[in-house]
């Protein structure tokens, strides 16, 4: 989804794990432009503002400005980005420049709407399975994110990515059996009980066997400390 949001970048010539070190120190992060037909470019952005971005409700799939004030600005979105694995926070970013009238795939969020049958009447549990579809569309209709309702489910009924409403110029690339999610049975303690039962008595059976064996063995030991 396109959004009204310019971020500007400053073009950076040097490379290598001390250069990134200073420029993280002096609050902005290593970051690279590619794509759209073009040589990649080292930049370096606000690591703030693509936070916001990311932690916005439309995410990665943001379409917004660079400004790289040495050329012209361009539509991009967030392809990759590193964190800190201890700390957390942004260390590094990757761009990628957007044709706006080329088609590409995105995953975009499924959320779920209502409370199934299976549920309030039937007293079963709703899983939701799949939390995420990919489409192919053209940048200007990529969607925040898809909803379904699941009311009308039933234990044992499922909603699947295929029946996910599409529009415009979208067009489902991930499986259509890809299940979103289902209904299913509610495993009570009794159930789990009944379930176990079978397999105690299994394994206790080669017990008494076993020591089926021991009291045979035991007579003919002492008939031949008689002989």
């Amino acid at each position: 989804m396109r959004k009204d949001i310019t971020i500007v970048a400053e073009p950076r010539d040097t490379r290598g794990k001390n250069a990134a070190r200073r420029l993280r120190v002096s609050g902005n992060i290593p970051a690279v432009v590619y794509g759209a037909g073009r040589d990649p470019q080292a930049v370096a952005v606000n690591p703030k503002q693509v936070n916001r971005i990311l932690g916005s409700s439309t995410g990665h799939n943001t379409i917004f400005t660079l400004d790289t004030k040495d050329d012209s600005a361009t539509p991009v979105m967030v392809v990759d980005w590193q964190n800190d694995p201890l700390k957390g926070n942004l260390l590094h970013v990757d761009l990628k420049r957007i044709d706006l009238s080329e088609r590409l795939r995105v995953k975009v969020p499924v959320l779920t709407s209502g409370d199934p049958v299976g549920v309030k009447i039937q007293g079963g549990l709703l899983e939701v399975v799949s939390r995420e579809i990919e489409i192919e569309c053209l940048p200007d209709d990529i969607p925040e994110s898809f909803t379904v309702d699941v009311s009308q489910l039933s234990i044992g009924q499922s909603v699947r990515s295929g029946e996910v409403a599409l529009t415009g110029s979208m067009a489902l690339t991930s499986p259509a059996d890809t299940v979103i999610a289902h209904v299913v049975t509610l495993r009570t303690t009794e159930t789990a009980a009944a379930e176990a039962e079978p397999a105690a008595v299994a394994t206790a059976e080669p017990e008494v066997i076993k020591k089926g064996k021991k009291e045979e063995a035991a007579p003919a030991a002492e008939e031949k400390k008689k002989k």
